[in-house]
């Protein structure tokens, strides 16, 4: 679990970001997984694109990401999940 402090400074770093990944109609798949496992890796903060293709919760969504990635859910805004490295 992030403390508020770092949580307020991930979303202002994320607020330059572009989304990276997009989850479109197949969902979560394995080799989306492997991907959002890569870049959180490399990046340490990532945002990732809900196409409303995608029938799911955005914040049953950000779990489900946060999980198969091994990340933390940094912030959650309409279709957005921003994700950062443990």
């Amino acid at each position: 679990m992030m403390k508020s402090k770092d949580t307020r400074t991930l979303r202002s770093e994320a607020q330059s970001l572009k989304p990276t990944v997009q989850i479109g109609k197949d969902g979560l798949t394995e080799k989306v997984a492997e991907e959002l496992r890569r870049q959180v890796k490399a990046k340490g903060l990532i945002k990732v694109r809900l196409n409303p293709s995608y029938q799911v919760d955005a914040k049953k969504a950000a779990v489900e990401l946060s999980e198969a990635s091994s990340s933390d859910v940094v912030d959650v805004r309409g279709r957005t999940v921003v994700l950062s490295r443990r």
